[in-house]
């Protein structure tokens, strides 16, 4: 998937460069919303179709919520920090943060949002959160712990690094973040206009 989303950026580079006309370019702001409105779609029937995840939410009651809350705190947390460091506005950081690792979400609503700069910042923090998270995942299983090991993936939780996190914890913990996958898939769309308006 890291390879394909890659390949397709660099594609999409070479495309605009020497390929595509100014008409091409415009067309492809269209074609940019039509599919991030098909994308939203489809995290919401993601959703809803993993049972799953309603189960573990019945069963576990409001603290099911306290990993997603964490990451969300911890995500934030680091994201502003960053965001100061490098003088960055408080809401395009926010923005940034929020897009807990979903890169094809978070770098169309930040290029609708803000334009190419954002989404394509946007794409490339996500799409590092996404490589680290394979190399984090064990080293944060192992000293810090089976539910910190959820941490590191964020959105990606409920699909791309499940496998990993199972491999590294147990059943239990790869279901729990699932759910939490789940969760932050749902507040990223929300959360990334929310703290984008603020900038």
């Amino acid at each position: 998937m890291i390879v394909l989303a890659l390949g397709c950026l660099l594609l999409g580079i070479l495309c605009g460069r020497f390929v595509f006309t100014p008409q091409l370019n415009a067309l492809m702001d269209t074609v940019a919303s039509g599919a991030l409105v098909v994308l939203l779609a489809s995290v919401g029937v993601q959703i809803g179709s993993n049972r799953a995840v309603f189960r573990r939410i019945a069963a576990y009651h409001v603290r099911i919520l306290l990993i997603p809350l964490g990451v969300v705190a911890g995500s934030l947390a680091g994201g502003l920090l960053a965001g100061a460091v490098l003088g960055v506005p408080v809401g395009e950081a926010g923005a940034l943060s929020s897009g807990f690792g979903f890169y094809s979400l978070s770098a169309l609503l930040l290029k609708e949002l803000g334009g190419a700069r954002m989404g394509t910042v946007a794409f490339l923090t996500n799409m590092l959160r996404e490589l680290f998270s394979f190399l984090l995942i064990p080293l944060v299983a192992r000293y810090l712990g089976r539910y910190a090991a959820v941490a590191p993936s964020g959105a990606t939780a409920m699909d791309t690094t499940l496998p990993v996190i199972a491999r590294c914890t147990d059943g239990e913990t790869a279901l729990l973040a699932a759910v939490s996958g789940a969760v932050l898939t749902g507040l990223a769309p929300v959360l990334i206009p929310l703290f984008f308006q603020l900038s």
